[in-house]
């Protein structure tokens, strides 16, 4: 037999290279190997050339037909042939059919059905196929990883438009209940299409679907078991692959195995209390397999006398199983065959039959069922179980349960078994399993105990969406006994009763607080009603406090401290909420992905937090907690808790700040953090009657809670004002409050009245920004990769980036952030560079604020930068806490320098660093800058070398000549070479962008200047994240002022495509205000607008675009032109403030010039007269300034000022004295016999009084020498000595007396101290001359003259001080300066116009139904009885003859009277009266009224020179008029024309 296969093998083979010796067989490659290894399922060969063909084998002799003859001559019957168990010795009988396939030594068995499609499996490797096949070979096979390994992927060589691949495995004749198949599919490809597994069973048509994937699933091996569990029929597994024509892709197939497929062997005997002897099959199985509806023997003996009351696979039914009926759940399981109705969750056929005819239980989780519905299902009820047997050495088998689940999908939640012995309620839980449990069918074993009577529940929950559902089947009791001690065997039915608790009504003491304060409980005491809930105890029993938010809260006990949910108790029971709860409740499986096991507090389980639980609820519900008002917090106050979000959809966790009903959010965290607690910091500062809350926001499934502990509002308690005057290091606030001098201009409102945050208390900090508009003076590096940006509210990557700013703390203000998102790259930097500062800056600390917040954070580098040489100051790297965090840095030189801050781009997009409110302490000091120029000191070059002042520049007048000194000043513009100046604020989310037109955007098709699409304008760009609400600003410089009729005119374009709100915004130091705005379609065309501007100083222009629609924009302007804005010489009074100065030449000036010992007026005349308090021009004996001048030295200094004519050392120090023929003295520091660092003081001996802003100090001051001069200040000194710089100068200002003017304040009484400090060599002398003081200085307040009053019959102009003649208002002629009296004129006389219809068409109907001509319509006269002939008539002043028009609100000329042409709806009064001479008689009449009344008005006005004129011009007329009149007169029959 041996040498006939042996033969029948070699006829298959190739030929040999060489001939093997005897008893050897030749492999196909030439090697040989021993005649025992051919056919012995071992690849002796290494080609495999040895086990092929072993098929063919023919049967050996005296085996049966049907059996199957194994190679060492036995025989086994063919039903144990290919069932996952080898009879033969060798294995034969399995061959065919292994259990593990790799496809490296053949396809073991699979093969491609539908061949001659041209769409086949096939078996092969990537080195197998050509090159060009779909541009993408198969991958490395999963089983070597190579290019050799061999795989069965599919093959198209055919346009078939429906090929069908269809991969069949050989035919299996059972298999064992735990039989699981494995094998890894790779599935990828732009139209790689479905694959599908199917189960066949033999004799059966219809094939079961088992598993099935979509499309492209990456390129990788994927690994995918699928149950097949016991199969009692020869099956077979089929892969099937559809093209629809367009496959393009790789789909393939490898390492197949199959694990616990086989039956249990037959043994002689079992372990006779664990197992089971079967029957016919021998195979011992355990006792608690018997009766489960499962067939373990193989030949059904442990399935036999069961009772059917015990057991139901649902094929007929429930059985003894009933759906719950007394309102326990809230819906039903549902019967069901083949796979569920949602794809991606529920099993794809039963458990019993394992086929798409079988059927099971599940629960539906798509709608109507909601989040956390249960259903809810019932066994019969069971006797008590017993532990011991009859006799009493034997012992029974328990009462065990028995069934499958199948829980597969991403919002699977939860299914449990409890044991109840009543009728109603849960009863004890037995079992929970949550989540999902893979696509897998799974067997539970539950022992049950129980003293009573009872019954089993299976609860199913539904999870938060549609891919929930859940499975059961093949549930079964062993061991358990029916109950039949009722009628109907029901359970005892329990009443449960509550007790009820009286409530005590509250007492109220009586008290007599008055109105406005709060009773304390401690009889007799009252606090303010302000005092209530402050952090503060102001009872002395601390009751005003009692029903608040407790200052820090852990929730131990469940207590909430005074936070309160917003949602109360209206809620159902499964919507999402706050609630206290403790770790130790934690179910199974909710660890994994829900809530912390340990609050913070205590570290443990038995502590507790507040919990927004998302097991309830649906996607984005939110909840809040929040306290009662709190009516007052200090300067410090900061909300400082702890925080765990940690799951895979967690959601959002967010504070906000309430104020009555408006709310903004200051803080927001998103998406698992780990699963750790985590700090939380908002800073809250000084507030009042505000509440905090804390918003959950749920995410997309209940995977992953909000949990927050340790909840602390730390430092809130308002400051105390205390009696005691303020000490040296303290601020006096002007409220009486005492701060320290560290927390002056920080950006944070210390003081409670913001007097600390005075700008003209922080004039003294240079440097100093909080990025509300624009950089301030910091500037981006051109150095670096990519550029700071500013930004409102939070940045535009979810989970990095604060919700709002430090400033403001609501979605306002701005900061400074760095955007790590595409296009940036890990590594990208970017750098902002500060002020220059001066080396000779002492005691120098910069203050910022930083936000670091993101798994992906970079690194934040501060920089200390000299003569391009870098010190690192400071480095953070990394997530800092999702808060504002401030720090502080010292700063000092041996040159001038700058900060720069460097932030680096980390490894993901949740990276933004931000940066804010920057300051520098009074110590640093701002560095002189030397640029070389041709123009004297203090003056700017022009372009065609002509000079002019800083003081010349953006004032309307071209003073250079060719417009040097005016063109960055946002001046008229149109645009065609550029922006002239007008700049965009670098705080907005979208800018005003230059262009030209297109008829394919959604700006204007062409600009107004050229009318065509070349022309240039302005427009809101349309961005592809841009939100509705985003503005964008383009402004102009400061302009120094402006006339009393000055006019902005421009062009704007908004229209359905051009969309935006173009707002016109005039901002001066001290306010901002809108003048106009336009909004919604305005036509395809451009249209003009003219703004009266005034009488402005200091002001800027500011054109605001708002976004009206997400995403758009189009909004534009063009032609910008102000008009007659250059200041002039115009009447007294006239000014743009009251308090102005007025030269003799008419200009105005500001009163604080007055006096200085400069010139401002034209002609001089501010310097006049110079005898104003305090004044000092020090030309007196040395021994006498101190006290002429009202200054003395201080006695805590280094050295002293003396008086001195001339400088003493050759290089430094004047010449001379500021005053005219320098003849005088000055106050003199002489730095040759000082050291470096010495300090000399000299103070004014009066204090002035408190005053912010008002007080102006003026003086020259001389500073010339080497580059190592030292510094001059000027501090104001409050009564407790503490010093607030106000002004100061260092470095070399030329060899000449500069100017100084300082703005002086204080919130108390001050002195005002000159400092000086020697610099580094005798060459720093430091000089002053020429010191005086504004008249506000001396009387604390602004020195304001009576306000002009005009007569009762008088018009006051509105922007100049003028009155003229009521009369002359809306006359048609301006008669003010500023023109304001020929502004807001009413357009048409008031009244109601009466019904018409009863006259002609060229009629007017009175009110009493009389008829007129129309042409007495709006003629000025009344003719009607009440005179309604006049009402709702333009406000016209026509020309002598034509026809005021109401129609058109214009006028009519003469010479269309009469044409047959009705010119004047509705009343048609051009053609009214047109027949024979009634025109001219008409005309007439209305000629003597009109002369009779306005001359009569004329002679109102005698003594007024401008009203003459009009009387001659009455007098020529009547004169030139009176024969032509007269003569019509007489002519027309009066009394005819008026019947």
């Amino acid at each position: 037999l041996r040498v006939c296969l042996l033969a029948c093998s070699l006829v298959l083979v190739p030929a040999p290279v060489r001939a093997c010796p005897a008893g050897q067989f030749t492999c196909a490659q030439g090697s040989c190997v021993p005649e025992d290894s051919v056919c012995d399922f071992t690849n002796s060969c290494e080609d495999g050339s040895d086990e092929e063909d072993c098929d063919s084998m023919p049967t050996p002799p005296g085996c049966p037909p049907s059996w199957f003859a194994c190679g060492s001559g036995d025989c086994i019957e063919e039903c144990k042939v290919c069932d996952f168990t080898p009879h033969c010795p060798h294995g034969e009988d399995e061959a065919s059919c292994p259990s593990e396939c790799d496809f490296e030594g053949g396809s073991c068995g699979w093969y491609e059905f539908t061949l001659g499609d041209g769409f086949d499996w096939v078996r092969g490797s990537s080195v197998e196929v050509r090159p060009d096949y779909q541009g993408r070979p198969p991958p490395l096979d999963h089983s070597t990883n190579s290019t050799k390994g061999h795989v069965m992927f599919v093959l198209k060589n055919s346009s078939s438009l429906y090929p069908r691949a269809v991969l069949r495995g050989p035919q299996f004749k059972q298999s064992a209940s735990g039989c699981t198949m494995t094998f890894w599919h790779y599935n990828a490809g732009i139209s790689v299409g479905a694959a599908d597994m199917y189960l066949r069973i033999a004799g059966d048509e219809n094939n079961t679907i088992i598993w099935r994937t979509f499309y492209n699933q990456g390129t990788s091996w994927n690994r995918v078991t699928v149950q097949l569990g016991r199969i009692t029929q020869p099956f077979q597994i089929s892969l099937a692959k559809l093209s629809l024509g367009v496959f393009d892709g790789v789909s393939a197939l490898d390492d197949i195995s199959f694990h616990n497929c086989s039956m249990p062997p037959a043994v002689k005997d079992c372990p006779q209390h664990t197992h089971f002897h079967c029957l016919r099959s021998k195979a011992c199985v355990e006792h608690l397999q018997l009766c489960d509806l499962v067939d373990d023997c193989g030949d059904g003996s442990d399935e036999e006398g069961c009772s059917p009351e015990m057991q139901c696979n649902f094929e007929r039914g429930l059985c003894s199983w009933t759906q719950e009926r007394s309102g326990g759940d809230v819906f039903d399981w549902t019967l069901i065959q083949g796979p569920t109705p949602t794809i991606n969750t529920g099993p794809w056929r039963d458990h019993t039959l394992g086929t798409k005819f079988g059927h099971y239980l599940f629960i539906e989780s798509s709608a109507p069922q909601q989040f956390k519905d249960t259903a809810v299902l019932l066994s019969r009820a069971f006797q008590p179980t017993l532990r011991l047997g009859k006799g009493p050495s034997r012992t029974r088998h328990p009462c065990v349960f028995r069934f499958h689940y199948h829980m597969f999908g991403s919002h699977v939640f939860c299914l449990a078994v409890y044991l109840r012995t009543t009728t109603t309620g849960r009863g004890q839980m037995l079992w929970v399993r949550y989540g999902d449990q893979g696509n897998l069918w799974h067997r539970k074993t539950l022992y049950l105990n129980s003293a009573r009577p009872f019954q089993i529940l299976i609860e199913g929950t539904v999870g938060d969406d549609f891919n929930g559902d859940i499975a059961i089947d093949d549930l079964s009791f062993l061991d358990c006994v029916p109950y039949e001690g009722s009628p109907l065997g029901e359970l005892p039915s329990v009443n449960p009763t509550t007790p009820i608790i009286p409530t005590v009504a509250p007492t109220v003491q009586p008290h007599s607080c008055p109105d406005g304060q709060f009773a304390c409980v401690a009889h007799g005491e009252c606090v303010q009603q302000s005092k209530v809930c402050d952090f503060r105890h102001d009872c002395s029993d601390g009751s005003d406090e009692t029903n608040c938010v407790k200052e820090l809260c852990d929730f131990e006990g469940g207590d909430t401290c005074g936070w309160k949910r917003v949602d109360s108790s209206s809620l159902p029971i499964h919507e999402f909420r706050w609630l206290p709860d403790q770790g130790e409740t934690i179910h199974n499986g909710e660890e994994e992905y829900h809530r912390p096991t340990n609050d913070h507090t205590l570290g443990s389980p038995v502590g507790w937090y507040m919990c927004a639980d998302s097991s309830n609820g649906g996607y984005g519900h939110i909840t809040d907690l929040q306290t009662p008002v709190i009516s007052s917090t200090g300067p410090q106050c900061t909300l400082v808790f702890w925080y765990h979000m940690s799951g895979f959809t967690v959601g959002t966790l967010q504070v906000w700040l309430k104020h009555g009903n408006i709310t903004h959010k200051v803080w927001s965290q998103t998406g698992s953090q780990g699963n750790r607690w985590r700090r939380g910091e908002v800073f809250l500062g000084i507030s009042n009657n505000i509440q905090v809350v804390f918003r959950a926001k749920r995410g997309i499934s209940y995977m992953g809670d909000v949990v927050v502990d340790d909840v602390h509002f730390q430092d809130c308690a308002p400051p105390l004002t205390s009696d005691q005057p303020c000490r040296p290091e303290e601020y006096a606030c002007s409220n009486g409050h005492c701060i320290p001098q560290d927390n002056l201009c920080d950006f944070i409102n210390h003081c409670g009245d913001n007097s600390d945050e005075d700008a003209y208390i922080c004039k003294g900090f240079s440097g100093r920004c909080n990025f509300e508009f624009d950089l301030c003076s910091w500037r981006q590096s051109r150095q670096d990769d990519f550029d700071w940006l500013i930004k409102a509210g939070s940045t535009p990557t979810v989970g990095t980036g604060p919700a709002s700013d430090h400033t403001l703390r609501d979605p306002s203000g701005h900061y400074l952030y760095l955007e790590s998102s595409f296009p940036q790259a890990a590594g990208d930097a970017a750098q902002i560079l500060g002020p220059q500062l001066s080396y000779r800056s002492t005691e120098c600390k910069m203050r910022f604020y930083f936000h670091m917040s993101g798994e992906g954070i970079g690194i934040l580098n501060v920089f200390k930068r000299s003569s391009d040489e870098l010190s690192l100051l400071l480095n953070l790297t990394g997530d800092q806490g999702n808060y504002w965090q401030m720090r502080e840095i010292p700063l000092s030189s041996a040159r001038d320098f700058q900060v720069m801050f460097e932030g680096k781009v980390g490894r993901s997009p949740k990276g933004d660093i931000c940066l804010d409110d920057i300051t520098f302490s009074p110590g640093c000091l701002l560095a002189t800058s030397c640029k070389e120029s041709s123009c004297p000191s203090g003056f700017l070059p022009c372009a065609n070398g002509r000079c002019f002042t800083s003081e010349q520049s953006c004032d309307f007048t071209d003073d250079c000549g060719d417009g040097t000194d005016e063109k960055d000043c946002g001046t008229s513009c149109s645009f065609e070479n550029g922006r002239c100046g007008w700049k965009s604020s670098l705080a907005d989310n979208f800018d005003w962008t230059l262009g030209t037109g297109s008829v394919h955007n959604v700006r204007p098709p062409f600009d107004h200047t050229l009318q065509n699409e070349n022309g240039h304008f302005v427009y809101l760009a349309a961005t592809p994240v841009g939100l509705r609400g985003d503005k964008a600003h383009i402004k102009s410089s400061v302009w120094k002022e402006s006339s009393a009729i000055c006019k902005l005119s421009f062009w704007y374009y908004i229209s359905h495509t051009a969309s935006g709100t173009i707002r016109l915004l005039i901002k001066t130091e001290n306010d901002l205000w809108e003048v106009w705005n336009k909004k919604g379609h305005q036509g395809n065309r451009w249209n003009r607008a003219e703004i009266p501007l005034r009488k402005l100083r200091n002001f800027e222009v500011i054109f605001e675009g708002i976004r009206s629609m997400d995403v758009s924009g189009g909004a534009a302007l063009d032609d910008l032109e102000f008009i007659n804005c250059a200041p002039s010489a115009v009447v007294p009074g006239s000014c743009p403030a009251v308090t102005d100065f007025v030269c003799q030449s008419g200009q105005c000036i500001e009163s604080h010039l007055v006096c200085d010992n400069k010139a401002d007026c034209a002609d001089e005349s501010d310097e006049i007269d110079l005898s104003l308090p305090g004044a000092c021009d020090f030309n007196m004996p040395e021994d006498q300034w101190e006290e002429t001048c009202q200054l003395s030295q201080d006695t805590d200094d280094d050295c002293d000022w003396r008086i001195a004519r001339a400088g003493e050392t050759p290089g430094t120090g004047p010449h001379s004295d500021h005053s005219p023929g320098g003849g005088g003295g000055f106050l003199y520091l002489y730095s040759a016999i000082q050291r470096e660092g010495d300090v000399a003081k000299v103070t004014t001996k009066r204090p002035f009084p408190a005053s912010i802003g008002l007080c102006h100090l003026h003086f020259w001051f001389y500073m010339h020498g080497s580059d190592r001069i030292g510094t001059l200040k000027v501090y104001t000194v409050g009564p407790s000595g503490t010093s607030l710089l106000m002004w100061a100068a260092s470095g070399n200002h030329g060899n000449q007396w500069t100017y100084a003017n300082v703005i002086l304040s204080n919130t108390a009484p001050f002195r005002v101290t000159f400092q000086a400090e020697v610099g580094g060599d005798m060459w720093t002398d430091i000089a002053l001359d020429d010191v005086s003081y504004t008249a506000e200085c001396i009387v604390g307040g602004p020195v304001t003259p009576q306000p002009l009053t005009c007569g009762v019959y008088q018009y006051q102009c509105l922007y100049s001080f003028q009155c003229v003649p009521l009369s002359w208002r809306c006359d048609g002629e301006p008669d003010c300066a500023d023109h304001s009296d020929e502004e807001y004129c009413p357009t048409a006389v008031p009244g109601t116009l009466p019904p018409q219809g009863l006259c002609h068409p060229d009629q007017y109907q009175c009110s009493d139904n009389r008829c007129l001509p129309s042409i007495l319509r709006c003629d000025g006269v009344p003719d009607c009885v009440k005179g309604e002939d006049e009402y709702r008539c333009p406000l016209l002043q026509c020309e002598l003859g034509e026809l005021v028009c109401e129609g058109s609100s214009a006028c009519i000329p003469l010479w269309k009277r009469c044409d047959h042409s009705a010119d004047c709806p509705p009343f048609q009064s051009d053609e009214s009266s047109c027949h024979g001479n009634v025109l001219f008689a008409f005309t007439s009449l209305r000629l003597i009224s009109y002369f009779v009344i306005n001359c009569a008005l004329c002679h109102g006005f005698l003594t007024l020179n401008i009203r003459c004129v009009e009387i001659r011009v009455c007098g020529i007329l009547l004169s030139k008029y009176a024969s032509i009149i007269y003569s019509a007169v007489v002519k027309w029959n009066l009394d005819r024309c008026f019947s």
